[in-house]
Formats: structure tokens, sequence, C-alpha cells
């Protein structure tokens, strides 16, 4: 019978990663231009009714 030891494993999210960070930023940036268009289309269907 095999024995597994107990790791201790590293945090998925390292704030010294780069990449993560880069991901990160892009994610936030999509959300933001997410935000964005909605708002334009909101204010764009408000705007054919007047």
């Amino acid at each position: 019978m095999t024995t597994h030891r107990a790791r201790a494993s590293k945090p998925l999210a390292d704030p010294n990663r780069p990449v993560e960070r880069a991901v990160t930023a892009a994610l936030v940036l999509a959300v933001l231009a997410g935000l964005g268009w909605i708002a334009g289309m909101i204010y764009t269907v408000a705007g054919w009714s007047l």
C-alpha cells in the first residue's frame, strides 16, 4: 500500500507572479468594459423613448 505525505501547497494567487497579475488586470478591464457597454445600451434604449 502506498503512503501519501501531506505537503504544504503554495497558495494559488501568489502576488509575485506577473502573469497572474496581468490576467487579473485584464479581467477587471473586461468587467469595466462590460459595465460600460450595458450602461451605453440602457442610455440608448432610454433615448429612443424620448
